[in-house]
């Protein structure tokens, strides 16, 4: 009893959490007003194959923003001080 409701509630999860990603993804992709009709047709692939499988692709997306942050850290932290500078200015 305790096993299947268990797993009822991770395949909800699942479900839930395919469902916020899709939404947010395809605000993402609706945004991009530069692609041409080839591009949107691969994207709306990739789009429904990441949402499926968000299980993986997410924790290599968030691999890859933790890279993209130490390479450009510098800039990084110097948009952000000059940000709250411009705070304190106002």
């Amino acid at each position: 009893m305790l096993h299947t409701l268990l797993t009822y509630l991770a395949i909800i999860f699942y479900l839930v959490m395919a469902y916020c990603f899709f939404t947010e993804w395809l605000h993402f992709f609706l945004q991009d007003e530069e692609m041409n009709l080839e591009q949107r047709l691969f994207s709306s692939v990739i789009l429904v194959t990441a949402s499926i499988l968000w299980i993986i692709v997410v924790p290599f997306a968030y691999l890859e923003l933790l890279k993209f942050h130490k390479k450009h850290k510098g800039v990084i932290d110097l948009l952000i001080n000059r940000s709250h500078v411009k705070i304190y200015e106002d």
